[in-house]
């Protein structure tokens, strides 16, 4: 129980002292998982000296039982034999082996549960490495998510101040004006020069509008403008068709009286 109460002081230690020196998280969880990992290989080491221990005491009570055994079947040969005393003597020391061996089942039996009791204690503690593990992809993926934002956050407070937008707007402007200034002086300078009276005849001819032009051309057709070729006006075509059947010989007007001039 001490080995394990040691080795999560000694973890703690380490944590406390990689939180309190501000290390990188992710470098700092890699840490603690490394010394977690060395702890825990030192406490298989504990563990597996407990459990040699064990099955020492367990061989050396075994070894007196043997021997209670063996002075026992010695104790039957003296009897056997005739000889009481010595019978007695093997008697004596199957008792001692006898003692030895229970002393013996006392501290195995005692050693064996410590024993199991680590066992258990050293499956949690693995589990809770692995656990630890798991964690840390979790927390590195929480930490570099937590920094984007960061990084976010920053560039976009940067964008918060206007000056440079501003400066953007003012150089457009800027633009705009030398552009109108020079649009302004390329009519000017080509007002001044040629003749002007031909200029504002020219400005008034392209004041027309592509009706007027295409009712000129109508007129034009139709020989209603001055200067068109000579011919009578064209009439407009009809819309109603004659229902009169044309006249015939055989079919005169009745008002007709036969005479002709």
């Amino acid at each position: 129980m001490g080995l394990f109460s040691r080795l999560g002081t000694l973890i703690k230690s380490n944590l406390n002292d990689l939180i309190s020196r501000a290390e990188d998280p992710e470098k700092m969880l890699n840490q603690v998982l490394l010394d977690m990992k060395t702890q825990l290989v030192e406490a298989k080491k504990q563990v597996a000296v407990a459990i040699g221990d064990e099955k020492r005491l367990k061989k050396q009570w075994d070894e007196q039982l043997n021997q209670a055994k063996e002075w026992e079947r010695k104790a039957m040969l003296a009897v056997h034999a005739g000889d009481d005393e010595l019978a007695k003597e093997a008697l004596m020391r199957q008792k001692e082996h006898e003692e030895l061996a229970a002393q013996f089942e006392v501290q195995w039996t005692s050693q064996k549960e410590a024993v199991d009791k680590l066992k258990e204690q050293l499956r949690i503690l693995n589990n809770k490495i692995e656990e630890a593990k798991r964690k840390r992809n979790i927390l590195v993926a929480r930490q570099k998510r937590a920094e984007a934002q960061k990084t976010i956050q920053a560039t976009m407070a940067g964008l918060a101040d206007t000056s440079a937008f501003d400066t953007f707007e003012r150089m457009a402007e800027k633009i705009e004006q030398i552009e109108a200034e020079a649009e302004a002086g390329h009519e000017l300078a080509g007002e001044l020069q040629g003749d002007t009276l031909s200029q504002r005849f020219r400005a008034l001819e392209a004041k027309k509008t592509p009706a007027d032009m295409a009712l000129l051309e109508l007129k034009a057709k139709m020989g209603l403008l001055p200067g068109s070729p000579a011919s009578s006006p064209k009439a407009l075509p009809s819309t109603q068709q004659s229902n009169q059947a044309p006249k015939t010989e055989g079919n005169a007007d009745p008002t007709d009286d036969g005479r002709h001039d």
